[in-house]
């Protein structure tokens, strides 16, 4: 047997442990994204291969804590993909209005850059009175920066131009105050928002809504589990909710396809038209 299936075994017994351990569950991740990030912490941990993590996940919680934090996806931005945004404000706003509420969940939230992105939209459109938005995350670290709202000033000239591409309609200055080296998102932006723990790997469906954006998240699942979390969303929409995929993600393989007519291909907005 070579070295690369005796890694694939150690890996596999590795997600195995943090399962059985913890009830993390990393077993359908997307096999080659998730060997490349357990290759990168056994390398940042001076283990010489995988199959040495395991008994030190197994026996040392801070060290599982941080081989969870580490194989969780955290990688976000504001406004990222305007295009998105822009066909949001054009294309799903105006059914918005048209309820008395309006609840949005973003699953897989991590750092919440995207809750905020939607948080100034709904501002912009008048809605953010009417509205509640969840940003949901199995990774308690990143849901700590998310609830903080503090970013690094450095992001923010990138982040105001990826804003105004997507039409956006003030200063994007105006919705945080720089402090230091550090960005502080405008407090009134957190008035409807919350935060809170949701793994969709493992857990069950989060709340009734009327949107919900999950983008670029379902690319590191492997298809089983892809399509149990496009379930999870189906069962979470409300007739006529929208459900918004990343660029590289699609419902076209999905059980639930059926119940969703496409509402802008290239960005990936859906919207349900009937029950299961």
């Amino acid at each position: 047997m070579d070295e690369r299936a005796v890694e694939r075994i150690e890996v596999d017994l590795l997600l195995e442990a943090l399962y059985r351990r913890y009830g993390y569950d990393f077993r359908q991740y997307a096999r080659a994204s998730i060997r490349r990030r357990v290759r990168h912490f056994a390398g940042r941990n001076g283990s010489q291969n995988v199959g040495e993590l395991i008994p030190r996940v197994l026996h040392d919680e801070a060290f599982a804590e941080a081989a969870i934090h580490d194989f969780s996806i955290t990688v976000t931005e504001m406004f990222r993909d305007p295009d998105f945004y822009r066909a949001v404000r054009e294309k799903v706003v105006p059914y918005l209005r048209t309820y008395p509420f309006c609840r949005a969940w973003v699953a897989g939230c991590a750092t919440g850059e995207e809750v905020y992105s939607l948080a100034i939209l709904l501002s912009e459109e008048g809605l953010y009175r009417r509205a509640t938005i969840f940003g949901t995350d199995f990774n308690d670290v990143a849901l700590q920066t998310a609830q903080a709202g503090i970013y690094a000033l450095k992001d923010m000239q990138q982040y105001t131009a990826s804003y105004q591409k997507a039409s956006g309609r003030r200063s994007f200055a105006d919705y945080y105050h720089a402090q230091y080296h550090s960005a502080i998102m405008d407090q009134g932006l957190k008035a409807n928002v919350t935060f809170a723990n949701h793994n969709l790997v493992t857990d069950g469906v989060f709340s009734e809504v009327h949107l919900i954006l999950c983008r670029n998240v379902l690319i590191y699942f492997d298809r089983t589990l892809q399509n149990r979390v496009l379930g999870l969303m189906a069962d979470s929409l409300c007739y006529g909710g929208f459900l918004c995929l990343g660029a590289k993600e699609t419902l076209d393989f999905s059980d639930v396809r059926e119940q969703f007519k496409v509402v802008d291909a290239d960005v990936r907005i859906y919207q349900k038209v009937s029950a299961p």
